[in-house]
Formats: C-alpha cells, sequence, structure tokens
C-alpha cells in the first residue's frame, strides 16, 4: 500500500474512533491464524507510550495492520531506528507517523527543566532539541514543545538512517508527523514537508 492510501486509512479509522462508528475490526480466531506465518501491516506508528494514545484504538485497526513502536515522548535511539527500518526494509511499509499528543509528560519533565530520577532523566535529555526551537516561538510553551518535539523526531528519522534516506528516495516512503488531541481524540496529521530543521541542527 503506498503512503497516500495508508494515511487515508488511519485518518477514516480515527473519524471512526471519534464519532464511536467503529469498524467491525477482525481480532479474531480465524484472524489470528491469517497472521501465524506473516503479517502485512500497512503503516508504522512511532508513538509515545502514554496510556491513553493506543495508535490501533485510534485509528480503529485490527490484528496485524499497525506496525507500533513507542517509547515515552516518541524519543529515537538504535533500537527505535532499528525496528521502523525492519519495517520498511523487510515489510514494505511506505509510511511512517511521528504520534504526539497533548499533555505529554515526557514533553513536560523537559519544559520544567528540573532532572528526573534514573534512566528518565535520558529521556528528558533527547527532547532538549525541541524545548530549545519551542523556546523561540511565540505562544504556550508546552504546546511548542509538544509539536516542535514531533517534528525534531521526524527530523531524526530522515538523517540518521541512510536505508530510510533511499526508500524515501526509491520507494516512496513518507515520514510525516501527528498530534493526538486529548479531549476529542481527534489526531491532526501534519503532511507538509518544508519545516525549518536547522534548529535541530
Amino acid at each position: 500500500m503506498d503512503a497516500y492510501h495508508a494515511l487515508e486509512k488511519l485518518i477514516q479509522g480515527n473519524k471512526r474512533y471519534v464519532t464511536e462508528r467503529y469498524a467491525k475490526n477482525n481480532v479474531g480466531v480465524q484472524r489470528r491464524s491469517q497472521l501465524i506465518n506473516m503479517q502485512d501491516p500497512f503503516a508504522v506508528i512511532l508513538g509515545c507510550s502514554d496510556s491513553r494514545i493506543p495508535p490501533e484504538i485510534i485509528f480503529d485497526q485490527g490484528l496485524g495492520d499497525l506496525f507500533v513502536v513507542r517509547t515515552a515522548g516518541q524519543v529515537v535511539d538504535d533500537v527505535v531506528l532499528g525496528s521502523i527500518e525492519y519495517a520498511v526494509e523487510h515489510l514494505d511499509i511506505r509510511l511512517v507517523v511521528v504520534l504526539g499528543h497533548g499533555d505529554c509528560g515526557a514533553v513536560k519533565a523537559a519544559v520544567n527543566g528540573s532532572l528526573c530520577q534514573g534512566h528518565i532523566e535520558t529521556i528528558r535529555q533527547a527532547i532538549q532539541p525541541a524545548l530549545k526551537k519551542a523556546n523561540t516561538q511565540a505562544g504556550e510553551l508546552l504546546t511548542n514543545a509538544i509539536s516542535s518535539n514531533v517534528e525534531f523526531t521526524v527530523w531524526r528519522l530522515k538523517i540518521s538512517s541512510p536505508l530510510l534516506q533511499k526508500a524515501i528516495t526509491n520507494k516512496g516512503l513518507h515520514i510525516i508527523g501527528a498530534i493526538k488531541d486529548l479531549p476529542t481524540g481527534n489526531v491532526i496529521f501534519d503532511t507538509v514537508d518544508n519545516h525549518d530543521f536547522k534548529m535541530f541542527s
């Protein structure tokens, strides 16, 4: 499935979720049997680990439809990058969505600026480049930081992997950002690929 059709499936699925007109997604015995020896997901979702944004639910998809990678603040490390590379290279996926959300605790920690205990500090530090850009923008800092963090993660994916770069050029891979509004459930996709990433360099 190309990126445009994959994005449309996500958009329509989110509309069903918001309006509570859910599709009858196949999650039963027959579908499980079909997936024993293969999988054919149509999109990668790199999302925050927050329990309020499970991708399969907010996009109203069934078993085997999405390849999901989740970390707090949807931060990227080598394992995350390798997981996405696997999905693109071996599962032939053409759409990667970086999914952030309102009221993100990981971004809040970066905005508050206090040191975190244990490895949580690693997550806070990973969001600092996004906070740097947000601090230059007008408006509410946390909202800007959440948006900037999604943009930063998209940028990280695009510059950190020759494999993904090759897929963008040769296979029509698209890497885009999205943010889920918690009160409404709406996911707003950012499909415009003209962001100024100079602040992240």
